[in-house]
C-alpha cells in the first residue's frame, strides 16, 4: 500500500494546528484540525481555492449567525432559517466547498449562547491557524517530471511499435500483432494527461507547460494512428504502392522522438504523393478502392506530421 503525499501532509498537519490551537488557548481547539484536512489539496492552485472558499464562506457564517441568533434567539430554527440565508449566497458567490467547515463555527456560534468579540476573535484565529496551516504544508509538491518523462517515453516506445507493425503489413502482410500498444497507449495517454495538468496547477506564476502540450499533441495523434489502422488493413501486400507507404512507416517510427523534425518529412510524402499521381490509373474496381485508401492514408499521415510540427518544442 502507497502513501501519498497528501496524506503525509494530512498526518502532520492535522495535529500541528490542533497543538498551535492549543498553545493559543482557543475554544474548540479540534476544529483548526478539521479545517486543516479539508484545505490540504492535489495541487497549490486547488489548495489556494479551497482555502479562500473556506475563509470567505466562514466570515460570511459568523456576520449570518450573529444577525440571526442575536435577532431571533438561539435556537434551533434559528440555524435553520440561517442555513436557508447562507447555502444560497454560498452558491451564488461559488464557494460551497465553504459550507461543511462554515457548519462547525456555525455550531461553535451557537453553543456560545452569546456571541462577544472574544468568541469572534477565537473562531477568526482558529480558522486562520487551520486554513494557514494547510497552505503552509502545500508550498511544498514533489516534481512530477520524472513521471511525466518516463509517461513521455513509454508513449513514443509504443508509437514506433505501432508505425513499425503498420510497415510490416503494407510490405509483406504481416496480420500477427495484437495491437496491445493501441489499449496500452490510450491508457497512458489518459494518465499522462492527468498527471500534466497537475503540473500545470502547481505552478501558478507558469502560463505554459510542456508536457501538458505535448500530451495534448500525442493525443490527436494517437486518434490518427487508430484512424490509419482500418486503412492499412485494406490495402494489400501484393499491391506494390504499399511498399513504400511502409518504407516511410518504418522511417517515422525510427526517427520517434519529441523533436521536431515533421518538416522533412512533410517534404518525403509530398515527393511520394506525386510519384503516385503520375501512376498508372486503376483498371479494376478493387484497385481502384486500394488506391481510394492509399490516398486517404497519406493524407492522414500528413495531417499527423502537421500535428507535430505545430508543436514547439522547448524543454521536452
Amino acid at each position: 500500500m502507497k502513501i501519498g503525499y497528501r496524506t503525509i501532509k494530512t498526518a502532520i498537519g492535522t495535529p500541528f494546528a490542533i497543538w498551535i490551537a492549543q498553545l493559543l488557548q482557543l475554544d474548540n481547539f479540534a476544529s483548526a484540525g478539521i479545517l486543516t484536512i479539508l484545505c490540504i489539496q492535489i495541487t497549490r492552485k486547488r489548495s489556494l481555492l479551497s482555502a479562500w472558499h473556506r475563509f470567505a464562506a466562514c466570515m460570511i457564517a459568523m456576520i449570518l449567525s450573529y444577525l440571526f441568533f442575536e435577532l431571533i434567539g438561539y435556537q434551533p430554527i434559528a440555524i435553520g432559517l440561517m442555513l436557508f440565508a447562507f447555502i444560497p449566497i454560498t452558491v451564488w458567490l461559488k464557494i460551497t466547498p465553504g459550507i461543511v467547515t462554515s457548519s462547525v463555527i456555525i455550531l461553535h456560534l451557537y453553543g456560545s449562547s452569546n456571541i462577544g468579540w472574544s468568541v469572534i476573535w477565537n473562531e477568526l484565529i482558529l480558522i486562520i491557524v487551520g486554513i494557514g496551516t494547510a497552505l503552509l504544508l502545500n508550498l511544498y509538491m514533489p516534481s512530477l517530471e520524472n513521471k511525466l518523462e518516463k509517461y513521455q517515453q513509454e508513449v513514443e516506445h509504443n508509437f514506433s511499435v505501432i508505425l513499425k507493425e503498420f510497415a510490416s503489413y503494407l510490405k509483406g502482410g504481416n496480420d500477427h500483432w495484437a495491437g496491445r500498444e493501441l489499449t496500452n497507449t490510450a491508457d497512458v495517454l489518459e494518465k499522462a494527461k492527468s498527471l500534466a495538468f497537475r503540473d500545470v496547477e502547481n505552478h501558478l506564476l507558469r502560463t505554459h507547460n510542456q508536457y501538458y502540450h505535448y500530451f495534448h499533441m500525442r493525443t490527436k495523434q494517437f486518434e490518427l494512428l487508430e484512424r490509419m489502422l482500418p486503412l492499412v488493413s485494406q490495402i494489400s501486400s501484393s499491391y506494390t504502392q504499399g511498399v513504400p507507404i511502409g518504407e516511410f512507416f518504418e522511417e517515422l517510427a525510427d526517427a520517434m522522438h519529441s523533436g521536431n523534425t515533421a518538416i522533412i518529412y512533410l517534404k518525403k510524402l509530398k515527393s511520394m504523393k506525386d510519384t503516385f499521381r503520375e501512376g498508372k490509373l486503376p483498371e479494376t474496381r478493387e484497385e481502384f478502392e486500394v488506391r481510394a485508401s492509399l490516398f486517404h492514408l497519406l493524407n492522414q499521415i500528413e495531417e499527423y506530421l502537421i500535428i507535430k510540427r505545430s508543436f514547439k518544442k522547448s524543454d521536452v
